[in-house]
């Protein structure tokens, strides 16, 4: 889950802030891509409100016929890190992500510091599992949602899982919400793996630099198609095509002009094409970078 999005849950309300009805209807398929690209970012677990399931089987059916055939799978807590690795096992199409969210560590720790370590061990084992684990993530800070007493375990927990992809070699990736000075921090401190991801990057052209020279990959969501995201795409166009990821997040951060509606992978060629213009580089050009970009960052392809 994002800089930008609710925290881990298994549904989604069906109402806005205002109590206002969403619209819940799928967005319609949008034109292919040139060039395959991953969704780098999804959490095909989670609900998105109304209306039938959408099955994996038929996310990567959606997403393989615009030119998106392959899925990161993120799983944020126990539940979702044992479902992630299990999906990913199934399915050739998905590899998986494993950690315990920033805002679910304070929550494990409030009900007993062992069930935290017993979590963390968990996570260890899952990461341990299975070849097609490629990631340790999403793990960072999230200062939105958790307050000041729960921020030292939220700090702890993102050391203990950069420790972790780095003594497993596996890519680490970071949810930042409103707290990017303390994650450059941290990652200072402890270290980055050699391979590390700002999930959903939320800063501006500063950060990104900041996150560049430290050798991140910036993986970018639907939110850098919204009206006030000027920041965002000025951060866009300073990175390199060879640190450029793109994400769904889903079912979340729905790019223009389907906002609001359930995401999915086959939205992912909405974002591209943003991108692209954003930059003014070529589209294919731009896709054939992000799918090289996407295996050099998760350890190769699948």
């Amino acid at each position: 889950m994002s800089g930008s999005n609710e925290g881990p849950t298994r549904s989604r309300a069906a109402v806005d802030e205002r109590g206002s009805r969403r619209n819940r209807e799928r967005p319609p398929a949008p034109e292919p891509l040139p060039h395959p690209v991953v969704d780098n970012h999804c959490h095909l677990d989670i609900d998105d409100g109304e209306g039938e399931w959408f099955s994996t089987e038929q996310a990567l059916a959606a997403s393989r016929a615009v030119g998106v055939p392959r899925i990161v799978q993120i799983g944020c807590d126990l539940p979702g890190a044992r479902w992630a690795v299990e999906t990913a096992r199934e399915h050739e199409a998905i590899v998986a992500g494993v950690a315990l969210h920033p805002n679910e560590a304070p929550r494990l720790a409030t009900s007993s510091r062992r069930e935290l370590e017993d979590a963390w061990a968990e996570i260890e084992a899952l990461a341990r599992t299975h070849e097609k684990v490629r990631a340790v993530g999403e793990t960072g800070l999230d200062h939105f949602r958790t307050g000041e007493e729960g921020r030292a375990v939220q700090q702890e927990s993102f050391r203990w899982h950069i420790d972790l992809a780095k003594r497993l070699d596996k890519t680490l990736v970071i949810h930042d919400r409103d707290a990017h000075d303390d994650v450059l921090a941290v990652l200072d401190s402890e270290g980055a793996p050699d391979r590390w991801v700002m999930h959903c990057f939320s800063g501006d052209a500063t950060f990104a630099r900041g996150c560049l020279d430290r050798g991140a990959y910036l993986s970018f969501a639907g939110t850098v198609t919204f009206k006030n995201a000027q920041p965002l795409r000025d951060a866009l166009a300073i990175a390199p095509q060879e640190r450029l990821l793109v994400e769904t997040d889903a079912p979340y951060l729905t790019p223009t002009p389907f906002r609001g509606r359930p995401n999915a992978s086959y939205l992912v060629p909405l974002t591209v094409r943003t991108m692209a213009q954003v930059r003014g580089d070529d589209l294919e050009e731009l896709c054939r970078a992000i799918d090289a970009t996407t295996e050099e960052a998760f350890g190769g392809s699948w």
